[in-house]
């Protein structure tokens, strides 16, 4: 038997998952396992972080943006709770994620000694998994375990290490059973629930199809069943780019997030075909709405909204099959409205995009990303305005993909997911875009994307406030209290860090500034970019409740929603007003 440290022996477990990379900050009570991660340092690359909780935070991106296991570790005490919000977010977005935790050596454990506490119950909520070892040749057998749980359970795992065992040499070759992510038993599908539903789609006058997280993989049949049905398509917001997003049939997302297609199209049909997701806000759809629902998580059918047919199903098996009825619906007048809808929510926020007469729009920013984006760019988002304006428009019709705190809904993501991003496709174009609020949270990392030599395009959309939280003062009543930002010099503060920084305020400047991006990816740059984007401060319209249709609002809320947003009527017509106009 070879003989090596137990934290040399856990690098080595960390390889054969094919893991290449993590992040931490050493300390006194990991020092041994880092040593360990040292005599590895060829194969499994440990990337500085300059504060644990942006550690996490990547690690749940890697994660989201591969499908791969994220690791990330932190020191006994203060280091492991600063892992927490990473954490919490992987387990909310059901991703698997590996934290090692350092700890007191074991000879001075349970005696009250600087920084030694009790930390499995710290844990305990967050985790799946979580143990502490109790000798050193236990770390390399509980650590494979621990990655075996987090693919298993799709959750957070969580390894607690006295220093010391760490440290000390045990015999280990390595393991006979495979490394293996685990593999999803996929429910056995009925015929004649595929049948089902064909017919049920047939049968309704408007239909639409709405797909989730679960429908990720299945982009090709998501496709193909929207046009074979002819079924307006809309996605839960971390779910946007299932279908492309420059798709006729793609409405967008329902919600805050969302448009003012999918809100209206979604109100005026008769049957949802939900699939591959658990939408929390199914529940505020109208009640006469039929909803089917397919999943391949029985504790999910019906968990947010009465179900009148559900499926237990695969995404894409169940897609697939859909489409291999045969079964067809021609295009309506509900289809035809829709489209015109969506396209005319899409004319709306172009011409947003080109007003910057009394300042910058964060639209006017979201376009030019969008013309610079290529078509498999990869986007880190921030939680907040800035989620609404990138989901709503940044393209993502070919094989772009990006990472977002969904359910868990953290500040300071997107700029580690831009890093996380970067490190798993280093030959990508990689974004990150926050606003000043989450931006200056995490903001000190730019000097790990600096020491890396990771070329990120960090933009950051700069109105002086907590702008989410804006919104939710407005609709409430409050007074503004308590959300107005202190602006900084982002551009300067990137060149101060050894980045490279842009600062503009109008259009011209970002066409200049995004021209010298465009150059400096052109030609090999390896430092990161800060866009320090000033945009005026403007409440992003709220697609949660459009109450924009005469037919169902009176006069006085229709033209407040309208003045408030700048929807006028002749650009933007209520869809029930289209639907009228159009024909089968």
């Amino acid at each position: 038997m070879t003989k090596m440290t137990a934290g040399h022996a856990l690098a080595k477990v960390l390889e054969d998952w094919d893991i290449d990379h993590l992040y931490g900050i050493t300390a006194d009570s990991i020092n041994n396992t880092v040593d360990g991660l040292y005599q590895e340092r060829a194969n499994l690359k440990y990337i500085q972080v300059r504060h644990e909780e942006v550690g996490a935070l990547a690690a749940a991106a890697d994660a989201k943006l591969t499908g791969k296991i994220g690791v990330s570790f932190g020191s006994a005490g203060p280091g492991a709770v600063h892992l927490l919000n990473g954490l919490y977010d992987a387990k909310m977005d059901h991703v698997p994620v590996l934290a090692l935790v350092g700890q007191s050596a074991t000879e001075i454990m349970n005696t009250n000694f600087f920084q030694e506490m009790n930390q499995d119950p710290v844990f305990a909520d967050v985790a799946e998994f979580h143990k502490q070892v109790t000798n050193a040749a236990q770390i390399p057998y509980v650590v494979d375990e621990a990655i075996r749980s987090a693919y298993a359970s799709r959750s957070v795992s969580v390894v607690i290490l006295p220093d010391d065992l760490s440290g000390q040499e045990i015999e280990f070759e390595g393991f006979k059973t495979r490394a293996l992510a685990a593999v999803s038993q996929k429910p056995r599908l009925d015929d004649a629930a595929v049948t089902d539903v064909a017919q049920q789609l047939k049968a309704a006058k408007h239909p639409i199809l709405w797909v989730g997280q679960g429908a990720r993989r299945a982009k090709a049949a998501v496709i193909k069943v929207a046009e074979q049905f002819n079924l307006p398509t809309l996605s839960t917001a971390p779910a946007t780019g299932t279908m492309p997003t420059d798709h006729p049939l793609f409405m967008g997302s329902r919600g805050r997030l969302g448009t003012k297609a999918a809100f209206e199209v979604s109100q005026a049909a008769d049957l949802v075909l939900f699939v591959g997701t658990n939408y929390p806000f199914a529940r505020y759809l109208p009640g006469n709405i039929k909803f089917i629902q397919v999943n391949n998580n029985l504790a999910d059918l019906g968990k947010q909204r009465d179900a009148d047919t559900t499926v237990l199903a695969d995404a894409n098996e169940f897609l697939t099959r859909l489409a291999d009825t045969g079964v067809t619906r021609q295009e309506t007048a509900f289809v035809k409205a829709a489209k015109q809808d969506k396209a005319n929510w899409d004319t709306w926020l172009a011409k947003l995009a080109a007003d910057d007469h009394d300042g910058l729009a964060a639209e006017g920013v979201m376009a030019a990303i969008k013309a610079a984006a290529t078509d498999d760019a990869v986007f880190g988002l921030d939680v907040g305005n800035n989620t609404e304006w990138a989901i709503r428009q940044l393209p993502f019709n070919h094989a772009q993909r990006f990472a977002m705190s969904a359910w868990y809904g953290t500040m300071g993501f997107g700029m580690p997911a831009g890093l996380a991003a970067k490190l798993s496709y280093p030959d990508k174009q990689v974004w990150s875009i926050s606003g000043d609020g989450g931006f200056g949270m995490v903001m000190p990392d730019i000097l790990t994307e600096v020491k890396y030599q990771l070329p990120v395009v960090n933009v950051v959309l700069e109105n002086k406030a907590l702008g989410y939280i804006g919104h939710e003062k407005i609709v409430a009543g409050q007074a503004p209290y308590g959300i107005d930002l202190v602006g900084a010099d982002w551009a300067g503060m990137a060149e101060n860090m050894g980045a490279i920084g842009f600062k503009v305020t109008n259009l011209v400047e970002l066409k200049v500034a995004m021209d010298k991006i465009a150059t400096l990816q052109a030609n090999g740059n390896t430092k990161p970019i800060i866009l320090d984007a000033k945009i005026k401060n403007v409440d992003p319209i709220d697609t949660s409740f459009v109450p924009v249709d005469p037919d169902s609002f009176d006069a006085k809320m229709i033209a407040g929603y309208r003045q408030q947003y700048a929807v006028d009527e002749a650009t933007q017509p209520a869809f029930s007003t289209l639907l009228k106009q159009v024909k089968d």
